[in-house]
């Protein structure tokens, strides 16, 4: 199998979330982000959901949105199979994981620390198998 990447558009707050239950299932990992702050890692859904951008991981994949006018834009990042409703992005893909770390709570970089919640991840790069060009990185959680 090879990896996909995919984009389609969403209208509702509501179809947003029945596609991440859909793409995700429950062992999934949330990362939201706001303008002034952002959620650090969570297992558990979202206080404040949808945040104008954000992302869900698994193990093989990572959905991201992103606001746009009254709906969102999605990026699916699947190193399984293609996923129906999905326009396919680039010819051909291959993945690459690579070790991650979180920064500490005590980290200067985030004014009130950046929550891990004990949950341990990777990097999955996507590249383009002619170009070897990565294109994306995505989160994996272990």
């Amino acid at each position: 199998m090879s990896a996909f990447v995919g984009v389609k558009t969403v209208e509702t707050v509501e179809q947003l979330e029945k596609l991440i239950k859909e793409i995700t299932g429950n062992n999934r990992v949330f990362f939201l982000r706001w303008p002034h702050k952002v959620s650090g890692l969570s297992r558990d859904w979202p206080e404040g959901f949808p945040s104008p951008e954000g992302q869900v991981f698994t193990r093989d994949r990572e959905l991201r949105w992103k606001a746009q006018g009254q709906g969102y834009s999605v990026l699916l990042l699947s190193e399984t199979e293609k996923v129906d409703g999905f326009d396919k992005v680039g010819a051909e893909w291959e993945t690459c994981d690579r070790p991650a770390h979180t920064y500490p709570p005590t980290e200067t970089r985030f004014p009130q620390g950046l929550a891990d919640r004990g949950i341990n991840i990777e990097q999955r790069y996507f590249r383009d198998k002619k170009t070897a060009t990565v294109h994306f990185v995505a989160l994996v959680a272990k």
